[in-house]
């Protein structure tokens, strides 16, 4: 069968780095995707502990594990320098290093992979053959394919209160929040990437939750005119100008900032404040994230 490069194929479709599943790429090479295993769940971590003398066990704290994903399919060709090739790129596509797998649902979704386990590809023809990629996702999170951002400078105050006054007195000041709304509509917490522009003074970022509960990051430096602090808040690092670490620098007050799952209500907002006694027209706080599925 003969097939148009560029359409798409019926069934499930999914975007291992830069070969996609469920279409036809410009060599007329019909990519199937037959079996998504895998991306339905993670591997959980789970411990039991029997009782002594009595019954049931007792349970440990249970968190998701890394998530194995096996890829398989079939591939139509034109012809048998066609099939060669198209395997050729099918072994070079899941690298040993950190890969994007983006998976087209109705919310598309993506996780970062490594290749994991042994390639198969077994000819039937000259034309066509079937495959089966295994990689894995250390981090068991999906993550939407829309990377949120917002930025905010310290908060401000202009306007108010003149002397001499004259009655009747007018109180007009307009205060800059200094805040970043951050919402995550997935099933699971998602976990934003903090930086900070200099200049700042000893700054501080707070994250006030619905419930009424504050998380702070406190880093006890000031950063110069140029600088960079980029907080990683699932890696947990801290790292100036992209090269120095200054995770001693850093206080974590009331554990690691994230943004909850969604509540059945819609998604869940959190708000980051960016603080310091010293104000800088110039500080910049910007926060990037993705809402994230289990």
């Amino acid at each position: 069968m003969t097939y148009t490069p560029g359409t798409d194929i019926d069934g499930r479709q999914a975007t291992l780095g830069t070969l996609r599943f469920g279409a036809v790429d410009s060599a007329g090479v019909a990519w199937f995707l037959q079996s998504l295993e895998g991306w339905d769940s993670s591997e959980v971590r789970a411990e039991m502990q029997d009782r002594e003398a009595d019954h049931g066990a007792w349970a440990s704290p249970v968190y998701l594990g890394s998530r194995p994903i096996t890829l398989s399919g079939t591939v139509e060709a034109p012809d048998r320098a066609s099939l060669d090739n198209a395997i050729d790129q099918l072994t070079a596509v899941p690298a040993l290093t950190d890969t994007t797998l983006t998976v087209w649902e109705s919310t598309p979704k993506q996780a970062v992979v490594r290749r994991s386990g042994k390639l198969l590809a077994q000819p039937v023809t000259d034309r066509t053959a079937t495959w089966s990629v295994l990689v894995t996702a250390a981090d068991p999170r999906r993550y939407s394919t829309t990377l949120q951002s917002g930025t905010t400078g310290l908060p401000s105050t202009t306007g108010g209160l003149t002397f001499p006054a004259t009655f009747p007195i007018t109180f007009s000041a307009t205060t800059v929040s200094g805040q970043i709304s951050a919402a995550n509509s997935g099933s699971l917490d998602t976990r934003p990437v903090l930086t900070i522009t200099g200049p700042v003074v000893a700054p501080v970022i707070s994250a006030l939750y619905a419930d009424g509960t504050v998380r702070q990051l406190i880093y006890s430096l000031d950063l110069a005119t140029g600088d960079v602090l980029t907080i990683d808040t699932d890696a947990h690092t801290v790292v100036l100008n992209g090269a120095t670490s200054r995770r001693r620098f850093l206080t974590v007050s009331g554990g690691w900032p994230t943004i909850p799952a969604a509540a059945p209500g819609g998604p869940t907002v959190v708000s980051y404040q960016f603080q310091s006694n010293s104000y800088n027209a110039t500080a910049m706080l910007s926060a990037a994230w993705r809402s994230a599925w289990m």
